[in-house]
């Protein structure tokens, strides 16, 4: 009985070792907290598969009585919310590809007519293919509104069908929005890490203090350490795009020379990101501790598992200063929709932003640490 009580003694003390261990650094005794609340919260306002307010255009080619009490029907749906009206079919195009509406319904000029002869009466409607869950929801919840619309005129055989089309993913596939994601998302898990952890090794190893008698400067030191990770990066990068194009078999449509050339900037704003955060840990445990508190918001404000339209306008706001937001439309507008750097400038001037504030921050820091 003795020798069981002194086991447990013995390993209350150890218990009490590793906790005091564990709490006595404050960096450590916030990230046990403020990483779960942050998630918890994210989680439950950022992923929403909820479809709400789903911006439409409407191309009324009929302006008849029936074509306007299916548009009141959509307009008073809260599911749809229309963000523009058109004049012709040319316009199309511009609003789905700017990502301002994420269907276009289109009805013809003779659907009047058709129902008043009680002939079949097809709607068209354009969906913008690149997040295929929400396209395949905003599809399911208009049919349900022609139906309902069906039933109101009486008619059993349903003489108002609805014709899709989903622009940049034929099929709705939800691999073809997600591997093209995926190029910036797992890259940017490994710049972070490797940049984050760069002069955290040296602080742990004892190597740092060597730094200050090299005739480096900061700068030249950032550079030395930022160059590695983006490499590391962009191959990376390299093995999915791989993949997207000979694995899965999803087409591209842009040219390689333009996506890379996001990437770069992209891995760019990234490499700040994480020299800032080596910059300011004293260890690697520190360092790791730090990357996985960011990583988590950026993936969850990305926009890579639910729509950032979908969001708190709140959130909406924070995902300004997300750069992995920003690569993801990048990418994916390049590789499904085969658009140029100059069509996709708004997605490179906030990672360029991001990058023009971290890597002077992670500088100065270096300075700060050096003198």
């Amino acid at each position: 009985m003795h020798a069981f009580v002194d086991f447990f003694r013995r390993l209350a003390n150890l218990w009490r070792k590793e906790l005091l261990v564990i709490l006595k650094d404050p960096a450590n005794r916030v990230v046990l907290i403020a990483p779960v609340l942050t998630q918890g919260i994210l989680f439950g306002y950022a992923v929403t598969f909820d479809l709400n307010n789903a911006p439409y255009a409407l191309l009324d080619l009929s302006r008849g009585e029936a074509s306007m009490r299916l548009a009141n029907r959509l307009d008073g749906s809260g599911i749809f919310q229309r963000v523009a009206t058109l004049d012709s079919p040319r316009e199309i195009a511009g609003v789905i590809d700017a990502e301002k509406a994420l269907l276009v319904l289109q009805i013809p000029a003779d659907f009047e007519e058709r129902l008043n002869h009680g002939d079949s009466a097809p709607l068209q409607v354009i969906l913008d293919g690149r997040n295929s869950t929400t396209a395949g929801s905003a599809a399911a919840g208009l049919a349900s509104i022609v139906d309902a619309f069906n039933r109101e005129r009486g008619l059993a055989a349903a003489p108002v069908s609805v014709v899709t089309r989903a622009w940049y993913n034929p099929n709705l596939e939800t691999r073809w929005p997600l591997i093209p994601a995926l190029i910036a998302s797992l890259s940017m898990l490994q710049t972070l890490m490797l940049s984050a952890l760069s002069v955290a090794r040296e602080r742990e190893q004892g190597t740092f203090d060597q730094l200050l008698v090299t005739p480096y400067s900061p700068l030249e030191i950032m550079l030395g350490k930022a160059l590695p990770p983006i490499i590391i990066g962009l191959v990376q990068a390299s093995l999915v795009l791989l993949l997207a194009l000979f694995w899965f078999r999803i087409p591209m449509a842009g040219s390689l020379l333009d996506l890379y050339g996001g990437l770069l900037v992209f891995m760019v704003s990234c490499v700040g990101l994480g020299l800032s955060i080596s910059a300011v840990s004293l260890n690697m445990q520190q360092a790791m501790l730090y990357t996985f508190v960011l990583v988590m918001p950026i993936m969850l404000l990305s926009g890579l598992a639910t729509p950032v339209r979908n969001m708190p306008e709140g959130l909406q706001m924070a995902t300004y200063v997300n750069p992995l937001r920003f690569a993801i439309d990048l990418i994916q507008r390049i590789y499904l929709e085969g658009a140029g750097l100059t069509s996709v400038a708004h997605d490179l001037v906030p990672m360029l932003g991001v990058a023009a504030v971290t890597l002077p921050l992670s500088a100065w820091l270096f300075r700060n640490r050096l003198a």
